[in-house]
C-alpha cells in the first residue's frame, strides 16, 4: 500500500514538471549512452588491435643473433654470433618455461612458378611448431608442414593467401605442383585470410612456407635467420629472455648481460602496451562520460529542488502528523533514484541497439566491433546510482529539515 502511494505521488510530481522532467531524463539518457558507447567502442578497438597484432603470433619471442659489445673471459668484443639449426631444441631442453621453439630460415626473393604464372615472393622455413606459433591456419582441407615433411625432407609447401591468388586465381591449389627456384613442391595447404598489422619479415599473406630440413637440403644454409619461441605463459617471457642469454651465453661464450649479443622481440610486451594504452583511454573516456552524466544530474537536482518548493506544505503536514525527517529524506531520494534509473535504462537499451546495428555499416575493419561487457554495464549502473543519490540527497535533506509550522504557512 505504501509503495502504491509512493508511485502515485511520484507520478503526480512528474505530471507537474513534464517539460523539465523530460529534458532531465534526456540528459541522463544522453549521458548514459555516451559513457556506455565510448567504453564499448574503446573495448572493440582494443580487441581489433590485438587481433591484428596476434596475426603474427600471440605472446611469441623472436631472437636474432647480433654482435658482442663487451669483451668476455679473454675474448674480444665485436664478435658475430650465429644461430645454428639445433639451437631452438637446445633452448627448449634447457629452459622448461619454453613451450615451443622453431628455427627460421628465409629466402627473401624466390621465383615461384605455376604453369605460366610467375610470382616473386619470400620463402620461409621452420618446423611443425612454427605454424602454430605464427598463426598460420590452413583453409579447410589443407594442412601446414608436419613432422613427416621434416623427417623426410619432403618438398611440400604451405602458401599464403595472396600467393595463392597470384598463382592460381580461383583454382584449387591443393595437390598442385609449384616450382620454387625451379625445384618442384606440392602444395599441401593455403593460409586463410588473417589480419596482421605487425611483422618482422613482411606479411605472411605473400609468403611460401616449407620444411626447414628441405630448405637446408636445397640452399645448404649453415646459419639461421632467427629463432621463434613461445613461453608456457606470457608472464614467463622476461624470465625466459634472461635464461636464453644465460644458456646461449655459455654456448657461444659471451657476457649474458651483453644486450647487443642477441636481439629479442617479446611480443607480449606489445599486449602490455595496448593494455596500458586502452586503460588510459578508458579512464579518459569514462571521465568525459561522467561529466556528461553530471550535467544530467544537475537537471535532476533542479527538479527535486522545485519539488521541495511545491510540496513544502505537504511535507509540513506529514511531519506535523508524526512523519520522521528520515521518511521525507528517503522518499525524495527514492524519487530521484527512480528518475535516474529510468533514464539510465533507456540509455543502456539505446546503446545496446546501436551496438547491435553497428556491424551493418561494415566498419569493423577500422574500429572493430563495439562490445558492451558486464564491466561496462556495472560501471554505468554504479555511476548512475551514485549520481542519482547525490542529486536527490541535498534537496531531500533540505526538505527533511523544514520546520513543520513554517512549512504549513508556505
Amino acid at each position: 500500500m505504501r509503495l502504491l502511494l509512493f508511485f502515485n505521488q511520484f507520478h503526480r510530481d512528474l505530471k507537474g514538471q513534464k517539460l523539465r522532467t523530460a529534458l532531465t531524463t534526456f540528459g541522463i539518457v544522453w549521458g548514459t549512452t555516451s559513457i556506455v558507447l565510448l567504453l564499448a567502442f574503446s573495448t572493440g578497438l582494443k580487441e581489433r588491435q590485438l587481433q591484428q597484432q596476434h596475426g603474427m603470433g600471440e605472446s611469441i619471442m623472436i631472437l636474432w643473433a647480433g654482435t658482442t659489445s663487451k669483451p668476455f673471459e679473454g675474448t674480444p668484443k665485436s664478435r658475430n654470433i650465429h644461430f645454428v639449426e639445433d639451437d631452438p631444441e637446445y633452448l627448449k631442453s634447457m629452459i622448461p618455461e619454453i613451450a615451443m621453439a622453431s628455427p627460421e630460415y628465409t629466402n627473401w626473393s624466390a621465383t615461384i612458378k605455376y604453369r605460366d604464372k610467375v610470382f616473386v615472393g619470400q620463402v620461409t622455413a621452420g618446423n611443425a611448431e612454427f605454424g602454430e606459433m605464427r598463426n598460420l591456419i590452413p583453409e579447410p582441407g589443407g594442412r601446414y608442414i608436419d613432422q613427416n615433411d621434416i623427417d623426410n625432407k619432403r618438398r611440400t609447401a604451405f602458401i599464403g593467401y595472396e600467393t595463392w591468388q597470384e598463382l592460381f586465381g580461383d583454382e584449387d591449389a591443393l595437390g598442385k605442383t609449384i616450382f620454387i627456384n625451379f625445384v618442384p613442391f606440392t602444395v599441401v595447404g593455403v593460409m586463410i585470410k588473417k589480419d596482421q598489422n605487425s611483422s618482422y619479415s613482411g606479411s605472411d599473406r605473400r609468403k611460401t612456407f616449407i620444411s626447414y630440413t628441405t630448405f637446408t637440403s636445397i640452399y645448404n644454409r649453415k646459419y639461421l635467420n632467427n629463432i621463434v619461441l613461445k613461453p608456457v605463459e606470457p608472464s614467463h617471457s622476461k624470465d625466459v629472455e634472461k635464461r636464453v642469454d644465460e644458456v646461449l651465453g655459455r654456448k657461444y661464450h659471451y657476457d649474458p648481460t651483453d644486450e647487443e649479443a642477441i636481439w629479442v622481440w617479446d611480443t607480449s610486451q606489445n599486449d602490455e602496451f595496448f593494455d596500458e594504452l586502452f586503460m588510459g583511454m578508458n579512464v579518459f573516456l569514462g571521465i568525459v562520460g561522467v561529466f556528461t552524466l553530471i550535467v544530467g544530474a544537475i537537471g535532476v537536482s533542479n527538479i527535486m529542488n522545485a519539488v521541495v518548493e511545491e510540496r513544502s506544505k505537504e511535507f509540513g503536514i506529514k511531519m506535523a502528523l508524526g512523519a520522521k525527517a528520515s521518511f521525507i529524506l528517503w522518499q525524495l531520494v527514492a524519487e530521484t533514484l527512480l528518475i535516474t534509473i529510468i533514464g539510465g535504462l533507456i540509455g543502456l537499451l539505446f546503446s545496446g541497439l546501436i551496438v547491435r546495428v553497428f556491424p551493418m555499416f561494415n566498419l569493423e575493419k577500422y574500429v572493430g566491433v563495439p562490445q558492451i561487457s558486464l564491466e561496462i554495464a556495472f560501471v554505468a549502473t554504479g555511476l548512475l546510482g551514485i549520481i542519482g543519490f547525490i542529486s536527490g540527497f541535498f534537496p531531500a535533506r533540505r526538505a527533511s529539515k523544514l520546520n513543520p509550522v513554517e512549512a504549513l504557512r508556505l
